[in-house]
């Protein structure tokens, strides 16, 4: 009996709050497999060794009175001192790429129809994961500035400009759409997303790949 097909590797691209899980995981479909970054750093971001690291390098400060790490606070101070956030990053990039890379080959060995990388800094970390090349299909989320700002607040409590502010910091949104060879306009309600999406997802499911793919 012939082996399935090597699975179809999709990443997503697109600004903050534009709408990218949400996309992610429908076009991930039931049978493929979702990598969530930020679902992964929040898990290395709550482990033992590395909770006790960010304690060392940033004292009491990012610690809840209850002693849980305080997520908004540790955002804040790196994400207004450069050399805090370089700092953060050497103690969980290692370990949350070493995951992401465990979790694609664990499904890529199962042989699923698809893989989904919900990755937020796809494009800006590639030259350390090298998981751009990993992928057949680059999809752009295109959504509004100011829907997104709205978003971001609602959702996720941030204060006015946090946006801008994060997103100064990450490749231009036009050189993320330029990479991509899709484009999903996320301008209207979920319906018109859903559409859209599913547009996209049947646009990839055209080519066949073969027993031989390069990745």
């Amino acid at each position: 009996m012939p082996l399935p097909p090597p699975p179809l590797v999709i990443g997503v691209l697109g600004g903050i709050a534009s709408g990218k899980s949400w996309v992610a995981q429908r076009l991930c479909g039931p049978a493929g497999v979702l990598i969530d970054a930020d679902a992964i750093a929040r898990a290395v971001l709550h482990s033992p060794q590395v909770r006790s690291e960010l304690r060392q390098a940033f004292g009491p400060s990012i610690e809840t009175p209850a002693g849980e790490l305080d997520r908004e606070a540790l955002a804040a101070r790196v994400f207004s001192d450069r050399s805090a956030k370089e700092r953060l990053e050497s103690f969980t990039h290692p370990r949350i790429r070493a995951r992401i890379r465990a979790r694609l080959e664990e499904a890529r060995a199962a042989r699923v129809p698809r893989i989904v990388l919900d990755v937020p800094l796809l494009l800006e970390n590639e030259a350390s994961h090298g998981l751009t090349e990993q992928c057949h299909e680059l999809v752009f989320v295109d959504s509004d500035p100011a829907q997104r700002e709205a978003r971001a607040i609602a959702t996720r409590g941030w204060k006015p400009g946090e946006v801008a502010r994060r997103e100064a910091l990450q490749l231009p949104l036009e050189a993320k759409r330029a990479r991509a060879k899709h484009c999903i306009a996320n301008f209207g309600d979920l319906a018109a997303l859903a559409r859209a999406t599913d547009q996209c997802s049947a646009q990839m499911n055209a080519p066949a790949r073969t027993q031989t793919d390069p990745h």
